[in-house]
């Protein structure tokens, strides 16, 4: 009976989780769909006005995309190292950390890899993009290729900046990053009187996401425009396309979850995947319905804490998490340019495939916990390939028609890793209470 009661709680989680999706996302929705049924009625229908009032508004969204990432990134990577600061937490949790959290999103880019190179998924989408312009996409990314082999020390040393300011007005976002790192790790060391500059990155990062919250509210007519361009120069056929893509996503997001997070957890710990399934069921599926970890992180350590987990490693591990550790993102974005380079005919060499297995894993960590912000992100690993979004715009419009899909289920994934990897810390540290993790009837209620 128990069981019984158990799993009608966990039913009724998914289905709170569903409706705060649908309410917090249903102009999204309502976009997509509009999109589609405007985009079937234009079809074979020759507006020239129509089309261009369409394109205008899609690339005004993917500008407001591009608009933010710089100062998202820089604000996000200051403050989450800043965080740690120069304790002796730092020493005996955040090497450990930063390690887990390594092994966990090279895992997930490997697996993205592996599976969009495998099954293909922009194969079928070459048809839908314009000839003239995968041509020049595909000359682009072969010069800055080139450029990058014939001397590879530059490359490392380019990811310096001689002059960062000039970095930020180029949109250099490597050389961007390695500064941002270098200025959070002595902010963190200087101690206390790092706390006007911190509040200032701080306030710049709440402000942003506040502005990110916005742009995510324009995404109802930006994915209406750019659905409603992709069907109407294509036709329903588009669907077919995009389908692969979704494949890919949820194969490898099924991997993730159910192969690489048991193993960690065997290899790195005690703990089983089970019962901590379990423990954070809700904040799993909160997760999934808000599609933003940030939203969920206050129920996330709700559910550690409350089942097992100590407040030292709790407190100090999923923050950080939330923040540094989004290996669902890393997955999705992975596959995502995969995806459009394969798209745009592309030759994908091994240094090529590398090369955007690496920038994910950066990209990633530094992508805010917000919903639509996986494909915010993708503007720096398409930077490291000479590209901007603005030039794939075509490309953008597939990913959009299933982005909040794919946003719930990848949330979902970042949640899920951190709390794993706040697990295997605690077992480490002997800080997990496993009489209460392994009881679920001694669970306290959390929603």
């Amino acid at each position: 009976m128990n069981d019984e009661v158990f799993y009608m709680k966990l039913h009724m989680q998914i289905l709170i989780a569903l409706g705060l999706g649908l309410k917090r996302n249903w102009h999204i929705f309502f976009g997509l769909i509009a999109g589609i049924i405007v985009g079937v009625f234009l079809h074979g229908h020759d507006n020239i006005f129509i089309m261009k009032v369409l394109v205008f508004v899609g690339q005004v969204f993917i500008r407001l995309i591009q608009m933010v990432v710089i100062p998202l990134v820089i604000s996000a990577i200051i403050i989450g190292i800043t965080s740690i600061g120069d304790n002796k937490q730092l020493g005996k949790f955040g090497s450990k950390m930063i390690v887990y959290y390594g092994i966990i999103t090279l895992a997930a880019v490997t697996i993205g890899a592996f599976l969009a190179l495998t099954i293909k998924p922009g194969a079928g989408a070459a048809q839908y993009i314009n000839t003239e312009a995968a041509v020049q996409i595909q000359d682009q990314v072969s010069t800055s290729i080139q450029q990058q082999k014939g001397n590879v020390l530059n490359i490392f040393l380019n990811f310096i900046p001689e002059n960062p300011l000039e970095s930020v007005a180029k949109g250099e976002m490597i050389p961007i990053i390695v500064f941002a790192l270098i200025f959070a790790v002595a902010l963190a060391k200087v101690g206390e009187i790092n706390r006007p500059v911190v509040s200032f990155f701080e306030s710049i990062f709440a402000a942003t996401m506040k502005v990110t919250d916005w742009i995510m509210y324009f995404a109802a007519p930006g994915v209406f425009a750019l659905t409603a361009t992709a069907v109407s120069s294509f036709g329903m056929d588009i669907f077919q396309s995009i389908s692969k893509y979704l494949l890919v996503l949820l194969i490898g997001f099924t991997i993730q979850f159910c192969v690489v997070y048991p193993v960690f957890l065997k290899i790195f710990s005690k703990v089983s995947v089970l019962m901590l399934y379990s423990a954070i069921a809700e904040a799993m599926m909160v997760a999934f319905g808000t599609a933003s970890s940030s939203a969920t992180l206050p129920l996330t350590i709700a559910c550690c804490e409350k089942r097992g987990i100590s407040h030292k490693v709790a407190s100090f591990v999923l923050p950080l998490g939330a923040t540094l550790n989004m290996d669902g993102t890393a997955l999705l974005q992975t596959v995502a340019v995969i995806f459009l380079a394969q798209a745009y005919g592309v030759h994908l060499g091994p240094f090529l495939i590398i090369q955007i297995c690496f920038l994910a894993m950066i990209a990633s960590s530094t992508c805010a916990g917000i919903p639509g912000a996986g494909l915010i992100t993708i503007a720096l690993i398409l930077n490291g390939l000479g590209l901007s979004p603005e030039q794939l715009v075509a490309g953008f419009a597939f990913l959009f028609t299933v982005d909040r899909i794919t946003d719930m289920l990848r949330t979902m994934l970042n949640v899920t890793s951190d709390a794993v990897v706040a697990a295997a810390i605690a077992d480490n540290e002997n800080e997990i209470n496993y009489d209460l993790l392994n009881n679920p009837e001694a669970y306290k209620e959390i929603i």
